[in-house]
């Protein structure tokens, strides 16, 4: 019997399991899913300096018809259909609770049609959406069992990576549209009651000499394409993406925009800031491997890294008397935790301490990428 397929999610907060519907059921806000820009939502960048960013809002804007293509072939080894695709980018931005983005991937992921009503297939949709969301919110708790249980329910090497790229891109897209948002003086959402991702433990940083593992085995150098070969030595200079490389490479095309999207962010910006914003990210998040590896070309003040470390009573102590990096460190703190809640109040003070704007964008959005970075590492492997 072929296995039936109902429609209708029609709210941001699915269900893992369709429900039957007697017809079909318009998303809250249908026209979301029109868009002439699918990275910034249609967001009014007359006046703004975002013109000056067109370089890697461009790179950025090329990920979005590979991570989420109009139609998909499902075959053996690459399963994650659109609605697989589509509901785990709802599930993350419903967890960063930017309502311009929980709009649209509601809307484009209301008409697709579901999976069946099997027990597998429940139990397969209910395990990518709790990964999906932990990476996103609690990534720490992400371990060796959790990555095991996508094997479990028949993800395949080439559909984890593809699916982690997913849940990173979506997070920084999350920044993006808030740090937009705020340049322009638009108001916050802000639902009470609404999680916030929590600072990793200290104790994931317990050890400066730990370094990342995948969880998957790299692509052999001998069974590699030639688009493979190219991007693996591309990544090689990029301290970011060298070791992530060889399990990235199983999508060489989204590795190599990712790997340029990194290029064209870091351009022009500071050494000293863009480690300060990816140690900053890396121990709110629980990387310790991005940590350590940022920590070991550190060249700036030199107590900063150890209040880092030790957590915010001890980062707000020390910044007391350095404004610059103050107004980094609120700014990054408060983006990376909750981009629903950041606003010009937090991009403001950037601005009073020099920066332009061009400046300020490039630095914040540095953070949400170095996010995705983090949780690349984290859902892909782990810190040994």
């Amino acid at each position: 019997m072929e296995p039936r397929r109902f429609s209708g999610k029609s709210h941001w907060y699915h269900e893992t399991q369709s429900s039957r519907c007697p017809a079909d059921v318009l998303p809250l806000v249908p026209e979301a899913a029109w868009v002439d820009d699918r990275l910034l939502l249609d967001l009014s960048l007359a006046h703004s300096p975002a013109l000056a960013q067109l370089e890697w809002i461009n790179e950025a804007r090329k990920l979005i018809p590979l991570l989420f293509p109009e139609s998909v072939a499902v075959t053996r080894l690459h399963t994650l259909s659109s609605y697989d695709r589509l509901s785990t980018a709802l599930t993350v931005a419903q967890v960063w609770g930017v309502q311009r983005l929980c709009n649209h991937y509601a809307a484009l992921l209301a008409p697709q049609p579901g999976p069946d009503s099997s027990r597998e297939s429940n139990r397969r949709l209910t395990q990518i959406t709790q990964f999906a969301r932990q990476l996103a919110i609690s990534p720490t708790v992400i371990d060796d069992a959790a990555r095991a249980q996508l094997d479990e329910v028949g993800l395949s090497w080439f559909d984890r990576v593809t699916f982690t790229q997913i849940i990173g891109f979506i997070g920084f897209q999350a920044r993006v549209v808030a740090i937009f948002q705020a340049l322009q003086g638009q108001p916050v959402r802000w639902v009470p009651g609404l999680d916030m991702l929590q600072d990793a433990a200290p104790e994931h940083f317990g050890q400066s000499d730990s370094h990342w593992r995948a969880d998957l085995p790299p692509v052999a150098i001998s069974h590699a394409s030639e688009s493979q070969l190219k991007a693996l030595a591309a990544c090689q200079p990029h301290l970011a993406l060298r070791e992530l490389s060889h399990t990235l490479v199983y999508d060489a095309e989204v590795l190599n925009l990712l790997r340029q999207l990194c290029e064209r962010l870091s351009d022009g910006l500071d050494d000293e800031d863009r480690s300060l914003v990816t140690l900053l990210t890396a121990r709110i998040n629980g990387s310790a491997a991005c940590f350590n590896d940022t920590l070991q070309r550190w060249r700036g003040e030199p107590n900063l890294p150890e209040a880092i470390r030790n957590g915010e009573r001890a980062l707000l102590a020390w910044s007391h008397n350095h404004p610059r990096e103050r107004a980094i460190i609120q700014a990054v703190q408060q983006l990376t935790r909750a981009p629903d809640r950041f606003s010009a109040a937090q991009l403001t003070p950037l601005l009073d301490q020099g920066y332009s704007a061009d400046a300020a964008l490039r630095l914040l959005a540095w953070g949400g990428l170095c996010g995705w970075i983090n949780r690349l590492r984290m859902g892909l492997g782990s810190d040994r």
